[in-house]
């Protein structure tokens, strides 16, 4: 019973393996048919598409190609009006060329036919110039002849006529300009001048160079000298002061030429008289004293001065000189007197001239610095003084104006021209200084000799004190117009050679006498 089971088994399994292949054949049979017709359905699709697609195709090539020959007839139809526009500027260029051509060869032309005519015209020149130079050789040989005087000499003549014609007509320009300019120039100036003048009033002291110390009797007189004269050597050796103890009733005289030296001395002897004890040790312990007073109201009188013109900020250094110069005197005039008077005068003309005051102030109470240790150092006041400015640092116009108030240098700057302006006004106001007779009788006699010196000049005479030289002149030598040109020459050299205060008079008389009698 297994047995046949098994065999049913196998048969099954048999022709199920049988019936496979066919089965699979026939299901395959099936599917490539329909895949046959579905695949003959889209090859028909496919070939519609296709033609559809080469026929837009088509379309748009034959579109694209009518365009491409639109656009190359459009630019061809460009090209050739450009190349035709262009052949016409170019022909139209050449023209235009052509007709310059034309014209600089018509142009060269002409030039050939002037060159040829002024060379032509030059050669008849050379001969007509030759020409006219012997016949001017020969008129010149004949004028010669006739007025009996060579070429050079009529020059000469000539040019001497011209000279005496133009001097006269620059006398006559020089009398008219300076006298306009003296009409403007010395209004001005005067009432600038005046106005600050009469502003401005210092005391004037005049000082020597000794110093008289008064005595309550002459026993004080030994007491001084001291035994063997050791006192008296102490003090002229600590103060470097020359005591003369003489004749003189109840006075001792203290002589140098240092006034701070002086005043030192002074101070001390009457300090000595009044306590009584003279020695050698007492003397130098009074006369260090002194020496203390003495710095101390020169710092004061620096102070006092700085703060009577309003000058403010100076270095203290510069205060101390400024105080020494109160023993300083200069042709008798007191130097920090005068420094005031400056430094008043300075800002009153500087307020007239519209500069600045204040540095017009400074720069004229410094102008004479240098004069506090022109003692003690090498060198001019104005060296030293510009020197000092430098040192604590002053401004620049004011050393500018240390060094040009004397007119060492040239000044830069219209305070400097203050500056020197009111030095002169302060040294020229009546009996602010003193002259000796040696100097008051040289400056007359220069001034008549500088004027002796011109040609043309018949006598001079230095008159009004010096202030004025009266020069008379020889009418045949000198004529009126020469006389204005004469006065300036020597009022310049009298300018160049001395020093005066003030100003100085040039008098210029041409006199002509005619004297007859009747009989």
């Amino acid at each position: 019973m297994q047995t046949e089971t098994i065999i049913a088994i196998v048969c099954a399994l048999i022709a199920l393996l049988a019936a496979i292949p066919v089965t699979w054949k026939f299901a395959i049979a099936s599917k490539t048919k329909a895949d046959a017709a579905k695949i003959g359905t889209a090859e028909e699709k496919a070939r519609s598409i296709i033609d559809e697609a080469i026929k837009a195709a088509d379309a748009k090539k034959r579109e694209a190609l009518l365009e491409i020959k639109e656009q190359s007839l459009a630019a061809k139809n460009e090209v050739d009006r450009e190349i035709k526009d262009r052949r016409a500027e170019i022909t139209k260029q050449e023209r235009r060329i052509q007709s310059k051509e034309d014209i600089l060869d018509r142009k060269t032309d002409a030039m050939e036919k002037r060159e040829a005519d002024f060379a032509s015209r030059e050669g008849n020149l050379k001969k007509k110039e030759a020409r006219i130079s012997e016949l001017e050789q020969k008129k010149v040989a004949e004028l010669e002849t006739i007025a009996g005087m060579t070429t050079a000499e009529a020059k000469e003549f000539l040019l001497k006529s011209l000279e005496d014609n133009v001097r006269d007509d620059v006398a006559k320009f020089y009398k008219e300009m300076l006298s306009t300019a003296k009409e403007d120039a010395d209004k001005v100036a005067k009432e600038y001048v005046v106005n600050s003048i009469q502003r401005c009033a210092v005391d004037h002291v005049s000082e020597t160079t000794i110093s008289v110390v008064q005595l309550p009797n002459d026993e004080i007189k030994g007491r001084i000298i001291g035994r063997e004269g050791r006192n008296i050597r102490t003090l002229e050796t600590m103060t470097g002061v020359d005591l003369i103890i003489d004749d003189t009733p109840e006075a001792v005289v203290l002589s140098s030429f240092d006034p701070i030296r002086r005043e030192i001395a002074r101070i001390a002897l009457e300090k000595l008289i009044v306590d009584g004890r003279i020695h050698p040790a007492r003397i130098e312990e009074m006369v260090e004293k002194a020496k203390k007073e003495i710095e101390a109201k020169m710092k004061e009188a620096g102070e006092a001065a700085a703060y009577e013109v309003g000058v403010h900020n100076l270095h203290p250094e510069l205060i101390k000189l400024l105080g020494k110069m109160q023993y300083r005197t200069s042709f008798g005039q007191n130097a920090l007197k005068h420094s005031i008077e400056v430094a008043q005068l300075c800002g009153l003309l500087a307020g007239e001239c519209g500069v600045d005051v204040r540095l017009a102030k400074r720069a004229g109470l410094l102008h004479d610095i240098g004069k506090s240790v022109d003692h003690e150092m090498e060198g001019s006041h104005i060296q030293l003084g510009a020197e000092l400015c430098r040192r604590y640092k002053e401004n620049d116009i004011v050393i500018n104006s240390v060094e040009s108030h004397h007119g060492d240098t040239e000044p830069t700057s219209l305070i400097a021209c203050l500056v020197q302006a009111a030095d002169a006004i302060s040294a020229a106001r009546p009996g602010a200084r003193r002259e000796t007779l040696d100097t008051y009788s040289n400056r007359l006699h220069d001034l008549e000799e500088i004027a002796d010196s011109f040609k043309g000049v018949g006598k001079s005479f230095a008159i009004q004190a010096g202030r004025e030289v009266r020069i008379m002149v020889v009418p045949e030598q000198v004529s009126d117009a020469d006389m204005v040109l004469l006065a300036r020459d020597i009022s310049k050299r009298i300018e160049d050679e001395l020093k005066y205060p003030g100003q100085i008079k040039v008098n210029v008389i041409r006199e002509s006498r005619v004297i007859d009698y009747a009989k």
